[in-house]
């Protein structure tokens, strides 16, 4: 079967849910685990808003990813993580909604594939069926005791108003088997028929009775109270939600890792930026757009001829509607234009509207549909929206004949233009890149509308949207005022006239531009005039001069008067930063991870004990399990349990494991605890004697350790990985700092980490919250949040230094985007990276007084770095304010 390797934005989400799910376990409280989980993650708490009608502390969370990003792929790997790590089971029932049928058949498609990467991800959870609901209803004991069971249906097939799916919820003789040995408690709570008699056989009772995980996709599509009501019937165990805009009003998403765009840019799964031209005449922007196929087509067909996949760009044309009153640039008018004026052969164009379903034809008509060599389509016309689940990133360029006042379709439609061909960086940058190209007058109005259309709809943030849409031509940047805010100087135009000017039939939008002085008879622009405009107010004069005389004002306002700032990142400066290398067996190595220093290590037997932490947690799981916390809702008269540890047995149904020895159960931890570092005979000696240890305590025996063995692994797990971590931190240590030294560790030889100029990513963006400074020398045009007024403080000083030519605010925990030093326990990620004028490199860290002390091993790190880099670069730990430090590096 093939492996597929996540992304490492894949990795990093499933990692802050792991984490979660660890955090749960321990605190035995899902609201208090997620605002421990964001602190960790985020460096501050995020609020846990509980759902109305469910267990108050059901593990409730949502990913945040954008479009393009692969959401589905995650919720498959997330499965064994929800087994494994939350449910301590080693099956379970998942119950997979989705928001139509089309996306429904796309999913059921790739959990079945065998090739697929979904496929290959739920496997991981081990024994997994993946059913339709028309399956489910056939569900046995078998399937439901001996493997993961994924069930994928529509949200709305579960809606009981819904009478062609009332099946859902009727009895059904298949599933009677199901309800065997059930106890008067269990029949109790479970749904019954409308008269409220009999208690239906029926598949929404088997959920019920099985407490499924549940995954909601594209989870901004079912915010209903009804939709909530549903899923609280089946007394789910935990709901995790995938969309690229949470809803963070109405029914607040408790949204526990957000996934930037700019990552999903460096990890080549989108095209941006998305690169605009407004263009008054509907012909010639139809004509733009062509154009700008047939360019990128020639670099595809080089590319393919030296050996990339293969890439017929696509052109997606979104037509105005038809009219009985008038002519339009309807479907029929895009077409008739593209074969009469183009010469474009019918074949090359698809179109599909309500009426028309040509794209649906082409999946039959070629193997692999649109995507096949032999398809000839290069030209989409659509009028609103093209199908659900239609996806093909050989699209590159958007057409609007609409401008862009219907936002909905535009912004379905711009979804379908970011996906990178192949999840793979083309060589010829053109190819990297979306392009739009709209009917409009106005571009500034446009450039805000489509980046409303990425935020509403594609999953950006307003910086990361701000940043990806950009102008096609330099005369219309100076037009893009939004993005430009606090980065375009503008100084008005004046001009002398010799009349009278009329300016009262200018529109509203122009007014805002123009200042006319009767008086004096000076007319002052404050702001660029588009040529239309311009001939807008030149229709107030009379006099061919002054008419000229206006023309060249306006011509003036948006060349010679406009200047655009740009970062030095936007200006193409390279930043690069020396990191730390290793001389491993005559093999230099980035130093990167402690592993990178190779050390002889083996469990020390003398450690195979249970520890008093330990004995405390298995006690308080056991009075968790054994009192139920149960307890009752005084207002609602409610019973409520909190969220216990051993969810996996609620009720009993769970499968129990029989014939357990010590021996297997040991075995069975071996085969858990993963670090290729231990050898087995190490690792089973270990946990051989732990495990002994353990069953010799007073109440404990081997039907308790059987039953608690998901928790037990997990302290096994956390027991193992503190004892390398502890030797990982001696031999680094040692490694670095011990007796040659100089002979063993670099920096900079071979190594160098960039500042990508795409690749900056804050969690939280620098809004002004501790004063109000323009930074003017910052590398990126945005800026990560700062976390103090003296962190702050610092950078403003740094900002006003001749001696810097620019610097950053460097992220933490942002491997990809943000330097860092290696030390033998944690990454040291310092505040300040700045590039100074003489070519040097100075690492800044600021820690308020009350930090110092703890922040010793960073202050080694960097200062070691510093040393080795022979002159090329220095290091300042910076507290209370004391510039006078700063001052003599920058100085040198």
């Amino acid at each position: 079967m093939p492996t597929f390797t996540p992304k490492e934005y894949q990795a990093s989400a499933l990692s802050s849910i792991e984490l979660y799910f660890r955090t749960c376990q321990r605190m035995g409280n899902a609201d208090y685990a997620f605002q421990e989980t964001t602190k960790a993650l985020w460096g501050q708490k995020s609020a846990f808003t509980p759902l109305r009608g469910f267990e108050e502390d059901m593990p409730y969370f949502c990913l945040r990813v954008p479009t393009g990003g692969g959401k589905t792929f995650l919720a498959a790997k997330s499965v064994a993580l929800v087994n494994q790590r939350l449910l301590h089971t080693e099956h379970s029932v998942i119950l997979w909604l989705v928001p139509s049928k089309a996306i429904r058949e796309q999913t059921l498609a790739g959990l079945c594939g065998v090739d697929h990467p979904y496929h290959a991800a739920l496997r991981e959870a081990g024994p997994v069926t993946v059913i339709d609901l028309d399956d489910a209803k056939a569900l046995n004991r078998s399937m439901l005791e001996t493997g993961t069971v994924v069930i994928v249906g529509t949200r709305q097939a579960f809606q009981v108003e819904n009478e062609e799916i009332r099946k859902v919820y009727e009895s059904n003789g298949a599933l009677q088997h199901l309800f065997d040995g059930l106890t008067d408690s269990q029949r109790a709570g479970l749904l019954r028929d409308a008269d409220g008699g009999t208690v239906p056989y029926s598949l929404a009772n088997v959920l019920r009775l099985r407490r499924p995980f549940v995954i909601v996709d594209e989870a901004h599509n079912s915010r209903t109270e009804l939709a909530f009501d549903t899923l609280a019937k089946f007394k789910p165990l935990g709901i995790m939600e995938l969309t690229a805009t949470p809803d963070m009003e109405r029914t607040p998403s408790n949204v526990l890792h957000s996934v930037s765009a700019v990552e999903l840019k460096r990890e080549e799964m989108i095209k941006l930026p998305i690169q605009l031209e407004t263009v008054p005449e509907d012909k010639r922007c139809l004509a733009l757009a062509l154009d700008q196929r047939d360019q990128l087509n020639v670099l595809a067909e080089r590319e393919h001829r030296e050996g990339a996949p293969y890439l017929r760009p696509l052109v997606l044309i979104q037509s105005e509607p038809k009219s009985k009153n008038k002519e339009t640039r309807d479907y029929e008018w895009v077409k008739r234009e593209l074969m009469e004026n183009h010469n474009v052969p019918e074949a090359e164009i698809a179109v599909a509207t309500g009426s028309e379903r040509e794209l649906e034809a082409l999946e039959s008509a070629y193997p692999g549909g649109i995507f096949s060599e032999r398809c000839p389509v290069k030209y989409v016309i659509t009028q609103k929206a093209l199908a659900e689940g239609w996806d093909c990133s050989f699209a590159y360029v958007l057409v609007s004949m609409a401008g862009v006042k219907s936002a909905t379709a535009v912004e379905q439609l711009l979804g379908r233009i970011l996906r990178q061909p192949q999840a793979v960086k083309r060589k010829h940058e053109a190819l990297n890149r979306s392009y739009a190209y709209v009917v409009s007058r106005d571009f500034g109005e446009t450039a805000e509308m489509l980046r409303e259309c990425l935020v509403q709809s594609s999953g950006f943030n307003r910086q990361e949207a701000s940043e990806f849409v950009s102008a096609r031509s330099p005369e219309q940047a100076k037009l893009d005022f939004k993005r430009g805010e606090g980065r375009i100087r503008i100084t008005p135009v004046e001009v002398k006239l010799g009349e009278e000017l009329d300016v009262s039939g200018l529109s509203a939008q122009t007014k805002r531009k123009v200042v006319w002085n009767k008086k004096e008879k000076v007319l002052v622009l404050n702001a660029p005039l588009t040529e239309a405009e311009t001939e807008e107010v030149s229709r107030g004069a009379v006099m061919d001069a002054t008419r000229e005389a206006i023309s060249r004002a306006g011509v003036a306002s948006r060349t010679e008067a406009v200047q655009i700032f740009h970062t030095p990142s936007e200006r193409g400066k390279a930043f690069f930063v020396p990191q730390m290398e290793v001389l491993i067996d005559g093999e230099l190595r980035l130093f990167d991870e402690p592993e990178a220093v190779d050390y002889p290590w083996e469990l020390p037997l003398a450690e195979a004990y249970v520890t008093e932490a330990q004995l405390s947690a298995l006690a308080l799981t056991s009075r968790v399990k054994e009192a139920g916390l149960i307890d009752v809702d005084e207002d609602a008269g409610r019973v409520k349990t909190s969220f216990s540890r051993e969810l996996s047995r609620d009720l009993g149904l769970a499968y129990t494991p029989e014939n357990w020895t010590d021996a297997r159960l040991a075995a069975w931890f071996c085969k858990q605890v993963h670090d290729p570092g231990i050898t087995h005979a190490s690792k089973r000696a270990f946990v051989a004697a732990w495990l002994g240890d353990l069953l010799s305590q007073d109440g404990y025996d081997l039907a308790k350790a059987n039953r608690q063995k998901f928790q037990l692994r997990n302290l096994l797990e956390a027991r193992v990985h503190a004892l390398r971590a502890a030797a990982a931190q001696n031999a680094c240590g040692e490694f670095l700092f011990g007796e040659g030294r100089d002979e063993r560790v670099r920096v900079g030889s071979e190594y160098r980490f960039e500042f990508h100029p795409d690749a900056y990513a804050p969690t939280r963006d620098d809004r002004g919250e501790w004063g109000d400074y323009c930074f003017d020398k910052h590398y990126y045009p945005r800026i990560g949040a700062f976390d103090s007024k003296e962190e702050y403080q610092c950078a403003c000083w740094l900002d006003r230094q001749d001696g810097v030519e620019f610097w950053v605010r460097n992220l933490v925990g942002r491997p990809g985007c943000s330097f860092f030093l290696q030390k033998g326990n944690g990454r040291f990620f310092p505040d300040f990276v700045c590039k100074l004028r003489d070519g040097r490199i100075l690492v800044v860290e600021y820690k308020g007084g009350d930090r110092m002390a703890s922040a010793e091993d960073d202050r080694m790190i960097g200062g070691l770095w510093a040393e080795l880099s022979g002159g090329t670069c220095g290091f300042v730990m910076v507290t209370n304010k004391e510039w006078e430090v700063l001052e003599r590096e920058i100085g040198g």
